[in-house]
């Protein structure tokens, strides 16, 4: 097990708060109302040179019928089973309360370090009101100002004596591939990731919009080794009410960003639809490489062309940008999850392909120099060379003397003819002329 510190608490005692202080980051969701974290929520940090990494949590609930607050207890429970250190945050300002002393029972169980952090303790007069929290038995208490940072370090150093000055996982995790599963809400995503890891890792109800933060997975099984993430789903904007869900489709959109390859999911019983489109022009804008999952096929009606028919109809729609895999698939049958996988890992091999200089260049000169590009006010343009440029996502450089008189017909023809050559199945590719 690496270094790794979950925070817990009841809702609104300032968890998500705390989380970004440690990460250094605004990655969590904060709102002055409860319910806000849903899914367990991960993080790096780093303190007197020691890496470790943070596991933000839901308010925890006991007793509750709403179908969220039993998600987010197994959410808690999960993430206390993964910790080497538990910070229990308390809220200062009010003292112990019934919902603190469930939390403080099911830690005592733990059998972990666990540290009480007593929050909102933002200026003098509040110091001493976290003397009453001794009596949970539980170890030292810690007061903190997660507002504006004071008590932190005095944690972190407890923290991270704890800990092995190098953290495994961390080391293990640089340089995964990054897969995100993206779409619309209530498509499956978190269905997916489920089915895949044979456990809850993710809320998953009937209601969209359940996720709202990304969550980060590790899969090693099968023969594969990534980084999993799951997105809250990406709605129009018009219908993105609570700024709560706003901060969500900008999380969403951030880890298309930062990812290697999408798995685009969408709902084959509704089609492909514009919101789709507009999340699938996002992957390609970013030059990531996509996976096209056709989530609840189980539910369509279908005989021994309706695969074909349905996969035809939707690259006619995902033009120009349709050399992609499709995959018909379904979460509850469990339908092809694992040739998704196969496919996602194919695609970010095709996007860190590199060929050398001299073999696009013994390959692709002969094509230009027999379909050399159309003369322009009756000027010649000629191509000296081929490059591909040192990105992430292929990208190709064609240098020659007129780079200004190409047209967008000759650089369609010329990613055809790569595509043709090489295997870029998934992988938008960037072409460039400049002047030699």
């Amino acid at each position: 097990m690496g270094n790794i510190i979950a925070i817990v608490g009841r809702p609104n005692v300032g968890k998500s708060t705390l989380f970004n202080r440690l990460t250094e980051s605004s990655r969590a969701i904060v709102k002055e109302i409860s319910g806000v974290t849903r899914d367990r929520l991960y993080g790096r940090g780093e303190w007197n040179g020691i890496p470790f990494s943070v596991i933000d949590t839901g308010g925890y609930v006991h007793g509750s019928d709403d179908i969220f607050e039993g998600e987010i207890r197994k959410q808690v429970q999960i993430a206390i089973e993964e910790a080497n250190i538990i910070l229990f945050v308390v809220d200062a300002t009010t003292g112990i309360v019934d919902l603190d002393e469930t939390v403080a029972k099911l830690l005592r169980k733990a059998k972990k370090k666990v540290m009480v952090i007593a929050n909102k303790v933002d200026n003098t007069e509040r110091v001493g009101l976290s003397s009453e929290f001794w009596s949970f038995g539980l170890g030292e208490v810690f007061d903190l100002s997660a507002a504006n940072g004071s008590g932190t370090g005095e944690i972190l150093d407890e923290a991270v004596k704890h800990f092995d000055k190098e953290d495994p996982t961390i080391a293990e995790e640089e340089g995964l591939p990054r897969i995100a599963v993206v779409g619309k809400p209530n498509v499956g995503k978190s269905s997916f990731i489920n089915a895949l890891t044979g456990e809850e890792r993710n809320i998953v109800t009937n209601i969209s919009g359940t996720t709202r933060d990304s969550i980060n997975t590790r899969f090693k099984a099968f023969g594969f080794d990534f980084i999993m993430i799951d997105t809250a789903g990406i709605r129009k904007k018009a219908k993105v009410t609570e700024d709560i869900e706003y901060y969500s489709v900008l999380r969403s959109v951030r880890t298309i960003e930062n990812s290697d390859v999408c798995i685009f999911m969408m709902d084959a019983t509704e089609g492909i639809q514009k919101q789709d489109l507009t999340i699938y022009y996002m992957i390609e804008k970013n030059h990531k490489g996509v996976v096209v999952l056709v989530n609840k096929w189980d539910l369509v009606e279908k005989d021994t062309m309706t695969a074909n028919e349905y996969e035809k109809n939707l690259r006619e729609q995902l033009a120009p940008y349709n050399d992609v895999p499709i995959i018909f698939t379904s979460t509850i049958t469990k339908q092809r999850l694992h040739k998704a996988l196969e496919k996602a890992m194919e695609v970010y091999e095709h996007r860190t392909m590199k060929i050398s200089t001299s073999e696009l260049n013994d390959v692709l000169l002969p094509i230009v120099d027999s379909n050399p590009p159309p003369s322009v006010k009756g000027k010649y343009v000629k191509i000296k060379y081929i490059q591909q440029l040192p990105t992430h996502a292929p990208a190709f450089a064609f240098f020659c003397n007129l780079p200004q008189y190409i047209p967008d017909s000759y650089k369609r023809f010329l990613e055809n003819r790569l595509r043709q050559l090489y295997n870029f199945e998934g992988v938008p590719v960037r072409i460039y002329f400049r002047k030699k």
